[in-house]
Order: structure tokens, then C-alpha cells, then sequence
């Protein structure tokens, strides 16, 4: 069995070292190979020169210094088409995985297909330095908006709706069936976007039991505060590490359009007046 592990870096070597170093520290079951292709934005940290010392087996790419994390992973992907694996693997490169992180993710696939006889996309959780879930999989609160809960369980696999690709595995079954991360999106919401396109599909999105890496969310607030000039905000909403104001609305008219109205009022409230919209979140 051949997996491909989908990465892209850009400026923070130590970290995607120590990704490197945990993917290669796994337990793998018998006649598992792991197979990494690596997409660097043109980091100018030393990132590729030190992957390819301490690294050498990592298939590595240069990107152009604008691809951000969307477009460097499609990159990636396509570069590992060719070698035909049967899952894919999406890897922050600042996540650290735990030993048994590849071994329960197969592991978890097998078993959910044996009983659901459904392929799926197997979703890892990660946690923070503090002990609490990161990033992983969620479940919508309903049909109608994004809102959603995280799904969590120690013991059994869960489904959810929404995956974030921190740690993600895609059979090729469903990669051949629904392609890749959508073109729509430069930074962000591809992976929602991806496991919600999965799930129309017939697939499933699965969180598997326990954690399976570390991550620290390093987003906080998705906003800029009254403090900041307008220009600034202004900036903001549209910057793809933003609000990514036109590139969330793609995403909220291809899954909840019934949402767009109120979508858009919150991008503007958050920009125009963020004063009032914390006070409106916390209320």
C-alpha cells in the first residue's frame, strides 16, 4: 500500500522539520510505504536547502512565492498523481504527528468500509499545547449555515461534515470520482469545501478515535479590531489570509445559499463597525 503525504511550507523551516521528523518516526503496518511530496512557496528561511540535506527521500517542489496553502497543496497533489497511491495524505507542516497517527488513520478507514461498505475520507484530530482540540472534524448545527461542533471520541470513529485537512486521508477512489481541492479558493476553506463536495458525492467524512498530532491554532480573532484603520480592514476582508471576502461567499453559495444574505452582513459588520460585532458574537 502506497501512501503520498501532501505538504507545503513556506518560511517556517523548524516547524516543517519536525513535521518531516514525525512522519518518519511512524509505526506503519506491514507493507505500508510512505511516500512525501513537498511544495516550498519559495520560502526564504532555508527551508528547501535544509530539507534536502536532512531530508533526501522527500520529493520536493519550488513554488512561486504566491501559491499560500490552497494552491501550494494542489500543487503538491498533482505532483504526486503520479505515483499512483492508494490514499492520499493532506499534512500541515505544523502538525506533529503522533507514532501510531498513519497506522490508526488506515486503520479506521478499513474498518468503516468493511461495515459501511462506503469509501471515506478519514479526518485526524490534533490538539493544542494545552490539551485542547485544534483542528479535526466537525459537525454542521444545521443545513442552512456553516455553524458547527466539533466531533470528537476516544474510542470509535465518528462521522462528521466539515474536515480540516491538518490531517486528512483521501482515497484515491474518491480523489478519482471529485478531484482535487477546488481552483475556487487560494488559502482557506478548501478543505471544507472538499469534504462537504465529498459528502454530496455519496462519500463519508470520518473523525478517527483519539488524538493524532499536535497543532496549535495560531488564527485567533478573524478580524481586525476598531483600533485599526478602515484601510486596513478594508484590506483585510479581502486578503486570501483574511476574511477572504469573495472566495467565503463562493463557498457559502455552493453549501448554505440560503446563509448569503446573513454571510455577507457579518463580513461588513466585522469590517465596517467590529466593535458591534464582537459585542453581537458574545451576546
Amino acid at each position: 500500500m502506497r501512501i503520498a503525504i501532501l505538504i507545503t511550507s513556506y518560511n517556517r523551516k523548524d516547524k516543517t522539520s519536525a513535521c518531516l521528523k514525525s512522519i518518519y518516526e511512524q509505526l506503519l503496518p506491514l507493507g505500508v510505504e510512505l511516500h512525501i511530496f513537498l511544495t516550498d512557496d519559495n520560502s526564504e528561511d532555508g527551508t528547501s536547502n535544509h530539507i534536502k540535506s536532512n531530508f533526501p527521500k522527500v520529493h520536493l517542489f519550488k513554488g512561486t512565492g504566491e501559491l499560500f496553502w490552497a494552491g501550494g497543496m494542489r500543487y503538491t497533489w498533482n505532483k504526486a498523481k503520479v505515483s499512483k497511491p492508494t490514499f492520499y495524505f493532506l499534512l500541515n507542516d505544523d502538525t506533529i504527528l503522533k507514532k501510531d497517527a498513519v497506522r490508526t488513520l488506515i486503520d479506521t478507514h478499513k474498518d468503516w468500509l468493511n461495515r459501511r461498505e462506503k469509501q471515506a475520507i478519514i479526518i485526524g484530530s490534533t490538539i493544542d499545547d494545552k490539551g485542547k482540540i485544534s483542528y479535526g472534524g466537525w459537525k454542521l448545527k444545521n443545513k442552512f449555515g456553516p455553524k458547527s461542533k466539533a466531533v470528537y471520541n476516544e474510542i470509535s470513529p465518528m462521522p462528521c461534515d466539515l474536515g480540516n485537512a491538518n490531517i486528512m486521508l483521501v482515497p484515491k477512489e474518491i480523489e478519482e470520482k471529485i478531484g482535487i481541492l477546488s481552483e475556487s479558493y487560494t488559502h482557506g476553506i478548501a478543505d471544507y469545501d472538499y469534504t462537504l463536495n465529498a459528502k454530496r458525492n455519496g462519500f463519508a467524512v470520518v473523525v478517527a478515535p483519539g488524538v493524532l498530532g499536535s497543532c496549535v491554532d495560531d488564527h485567533g480573532k478573524n478580524w481586525k479590531p476598531s483600533s485599526s484603520k478602515l484601510s486596513e480592514r478594508i484590506q483585510y476582508l479581502y486578503s486570501p489570509k483574511g476574511l477572504a471576502y469573495n472566495e467565503y461567499l463562493t463557498f457559502i453559495k455552493r453549501h448554505f445559499p440560503l446563509h448569503l444574505p446573513s454571510a455577507m452582513l457579518k463580513l461588513w459588520l466585522k469590517t465596517l463597525f467590529p466593535f458591534i460585532y464582537e459585542n453581537f458574537k458574545t451576546n
